[in-house]
């Protein structure tokens, strides 16, 4: 799939989808940017949180963080997180669409996905601080069959499925595994 083609199918999908929005509660709100870039195919950007960070330590995920007092909105917030975390010129960024909200399960997060293109090349640009490095992960290796992988897992007395994709030596899983799958979902539904 082209660029051009995965762009226009995620805003038509996004555009007709009913968005789960988790109301304001106790849980600490977060921002996160599911980057497109092309590298001759569409690629998804993640990045490798590092050992210092409080929370998700050495985890793979997308760029974004907590929503501060000054954020003006969700993409906002995603988009100065991604500016701090891994270099991304705000103005490099064409938002296509929100996700649904994601909660975390062991820390108290939930989470609202943005979608964006960046069409001109950027030279990623670690803040060192909470990201090691980013990775960039090729859309048809994702959603290729196979890409995904489920475990069952207890917690609380509950039995759910935990999602995990392994690419390159990296896995991801966890909350960044549920908003890909969700992403992917939408874009590529598996049979």
């Amino acid at each position: 799939m082209t660029l051009d083609a995965l762009v226009a199918l995620t805003k038509a999908r996004l555009a007709a989808h009913a968005r789960r929005v988790v109301p304001g509660n106790e849980l600490v709100r977060a921002a996160v940017l599911v980057p497109i870039v092309d590298r001759g195919e569409p690629c998804l950007v993640f990045t490798k949180r590092t050992q210092r960070v409080a929370t998700h330590k050495g985890q793979i995920s997308f760029p974004g963080g907590a929503v501060d007092p000054g954020d003006g909105s969700f993409l906002e917030a995603a988009l100065r997180e991604c500016e701090e975390e891994i270099g991304l010129p705000r103005a490099a960024v064409e938002p296509l669409g929100e996700l649904d909200d994601t909660e975390t399960v062991a820390t108290p997060f939930v989470i609202t996905p943005w979608v964006g293109v960046i069409r001109k090349p950027v030279a990623w640009r670690t803040d060192g601080a909470e990201v090691e490095r980013v990775i960039e992960v090729p859309f048809t290796a994702l959603a290729a069959p196979g890409g995904l992988r489920v475990e069952h897992w207890e917690r609380d007395g509950a039995r759910r499925p935990v999602y995990f994709f392994d690419y390159g030596g990296d896995t991801i899983w966890g909350a960044t595994a549920r908003i890909l799958k969700h992403y992917l979902d939408l874009v590529a539904p598996r049979p």
